[in-house]
C-alpha cells in the first residue's frame, strides 16, 4: 500500500535526518517528502519528475488529497527538524529543506508554520553576539542563513514582523540595504510588511538613505519600496519626488517630462542626454538618443503606474515619438511597462496614446512582445478604441495572417468578421464590453 510505503520512508529519513539534511541528493529527497506529506507539489518538483523543463505550468503548486496519517508524519518530521535547527541554520542543503517545510506549512498548516517560525527566531536571537548587537544581523548577512531568513519573513504574520523590526532591525536597515547579501532579506521584509503599518517605519528609515541605495545598484530594494507604496497613498508623492531628484529631473519642472526614459534606463538626466562635455561644462541642448530599457527600470515604471497620480509618467509618455514607442512596445521588458501604463490609464488617457500608436499596430502585432502588448490593450479598450485598432490592422491582412504572432491577433480580434460582418462584430464587442464592465463593478 502506497500510504504504508511513504510512512516507511518517513521512518528511515527521521532516523538518519542529519545525513539527509547535509547531503545534496538527500536534501532533495527530504524536500520532496515534505511536499508529498503536505499534499502540495511545487512546479519545480513536478518538472523534475518528468525529467524536463515545462514551458509553462498551469499552476505554481499542484494540490492533491492525502490521508490523515500524513499530517501526523509531517508534524513528527517538523519536530525532528527543529531538534536539528543548528544544522538547518548553518548548512545550505539543510536550510533549503527547512525553507520548503516553511513554505508548504504556510499554505496548508498555518499553525504549524507559526510554531516553526517561533522556534527558528527563538534559536537565532538567543545566540551570543557582540554587546548591544542583535545576533540576527549576523545571520541576515550570511550566504546560507540569509535565504532562510527571506523565507521566514515571507511566511511571517504582522506581529512577528513588527517584533523583528522593533527588537532587532530598527536603525539597522540602511547598512543591511547596502550589504551585498543582506539587501535581499530586506527586500523580503519589505514585501511581507507591505500591507501592515510597520512598513511605514521601514519606509521612513530607508528613505533617509534612498540615494545611497540607488548608488549601490540595489534596485530590488527600490522597486519593492515603490510597489509597496501602492497600498499607502500618503507616501506616493514623497517617493516620486525623491526619484525625480535622484534622476536629476525634478527642477525645473519642465525637466519632469523626460522622467520616463530616465526611469526605464536607470540613467540620470546628464548621462542619458549627454548634457555635459568632457570638461564638465553643461551643454545647452540635450543630445537625442535611442530609448534603452533595463529590467529593473521596467519594473520601476510598472510599480509607479500603480500610483493614484500618474500624471508625471503619462505626460512623459505623451512626449514619446513613434520610434521610441515601437522600441518600448517590442522590448522584452519595456513592453510590460507600456502595457501597465496603458491598461492603468483612463479611457481618455489611453485614447491619446493609442492615436500615437495607430501606425505601429502592424509591427507590434508581428512582434512576440508587441502582440502580447496589443492583446492586453485590446482587453482594456472601449468598443470605439477596438474599432480604431481593427481599422488599422485589416488593410495588412495577408501580412498579419502569415505571421507567426500576428495570426493569433487576427483570430483573437475577430478581424475576418470585422471585414465581412461588421454588425455582428460590433454586437459581440459591445457584449464583451458590458460583461467586462459588470465584472469590474463587482470587483470594485
Amino acid at each position: 500500500m502506497l500510504e504504508a510505503e511513504v510512512k516507511r520512508v518517513c521512518g528511515v529519513v527521521r532516523e538518519s535526518l542529519v545525513q539527509f539534511l547535509k547531503d545534496p541528493y538527500g536534501s532533495h529527497v527530504l524536500r520532496t517528502l515534505v511536499q508529498v506529506l503536505s499534499g502540495s507539489l511545487s512546479r519545480d518538483a513536478a518538472a523534475a519528475q518528468t525529467g524536463k523543463k515545462q514551458k509553462k505550468a498551469k499552476a505554481e503548486v499542484q494540490d492533491f488529497e492525502i490521508p490523515v496519517s500524513f499530517w501526523w508524519e509531517l508534524k513528527h518530521l517538523s519536530e525532528r527538524l527543529m531538534e536539528n535547527i543548528n544544522v538547518c541554520v548553518t548548512d545550505a542543503c539543510a536550510s533549503a529543506a527547512l525553507q520548503t517545510l516553511l513554505t508548504v506549512c504556510h499554505r496548508k498548516r498555518p499553525l504549524l508554520c507559526r510554531k516553526l517560525i517561533k522556534g527558528i527566531m527563538g534559536y537565532l536571537t538567543a545566540l551570543s553576539s557582540a554587546p548591544g548587537v542583535s545576533p540576527l544581523l549576523v545571520f541576515l548577512k550570511d550566504p546560507s542563513c540569509s535565504h532562510l531568513m527571506q523565507t521566514v519573513f515571507s511566511c511571517s504574520q504582522k506581529a512577528v514582523l513588527r517584533d523583528v523590526y522593533r527588537s532587532h532591525l530598527r536603525t539597522q536597515l540602511m547598512p543591511l540595504a547596502l550589504h551585498p547579501i543582506a539587501n535581499y532579506t530586506i527586500q523580503s521584509l519589505i514585501t511581507a510588511s507591505a500591507r501592515f503599518r510597520v512598513f511605514l517605519k521601514i519606509f521612513d528609515e530607508l528613505m533617509e538613505g534612498f540615494e545611497a541605495i540607488l548608488a549601490a545598484g540595489h534596485m530590488g530594494v527600490v522597486v519593492l519600496m515603490v510597489e509597496s507604496c501602492v497600498y499607502w497613498e500618503e507616501k506616493q508623492n514623497e517617493l516620486l519626488q525623491r526619484l525625480l531628484q535622484a534622476f536629476h529631473c525634478s527642477e525645473p519642472a519642465s525637466l519632469q517630462v523626460s522622467c520616463l526614459p530616465l526611469f526605464l534606463s536607470l540613467l540620470a538626466y546628464e548621462v542619458y542626454y549627454n548634457t555635459e562635455t568632457a570638461e564638465g561644462d553643461a551643454l545647452t541642448q540635450p543630445v537625442q538618443r535611442r530609448l534603452s530599457v533595463s529590467y529593473h527600470g521596467s519594473r520601476l515604471v510598472q510599480a509607479l503606474a500603480g500610483f493614484k497620480d500618474r500624471s508625471v509618467l503619462m505626460n512623459s509618455l505623451h512626449g514619446f515619438g513613434s520610434a521610441d514607442l515601437l522600441t518600448l512596445g517590442t522590448d522584452r521588458s519595456g513592453s510590460h511597462a507600456l502595457q501597465k501604463l496603458l491598461t492603468a490609464a483612463s479611457d481618455k488617457g489611453r485614447g491619446k496614446i493609442l492615436r500615437k500608436l495607430e501606425e505601429l499596430y502592424v509591427p507590434l502585432a508581428c512582434s512576440s512582445c508587441g502582440s502580447r502588448l496589443l492583446e492586453a490593450v485590446w482587453n482594456s479598450a472601449t468598443v470605439s478604441q477596438r474599432q480604431s485598432i481593427a481599422e488599422k490592422l485589416v488593410p495588412s491582412e495577408s501580412q498579419l495572417r502569415s505571421d507567426q504572432f500576428a495570426r493569433h491577433i487576427w483570430a483573437k480580434f475577430g478581424l475576418t468578421n470585422f471585414m465581412k460582418r461588421r454588425a455582428d462584430w460590433q454586437e459581440v464587442q459591445t457584449g464583451e464590453s458590458k460583461k467586462r464592465k459588470m465584472f469590474s463593478d463587482i470587483l470594485h
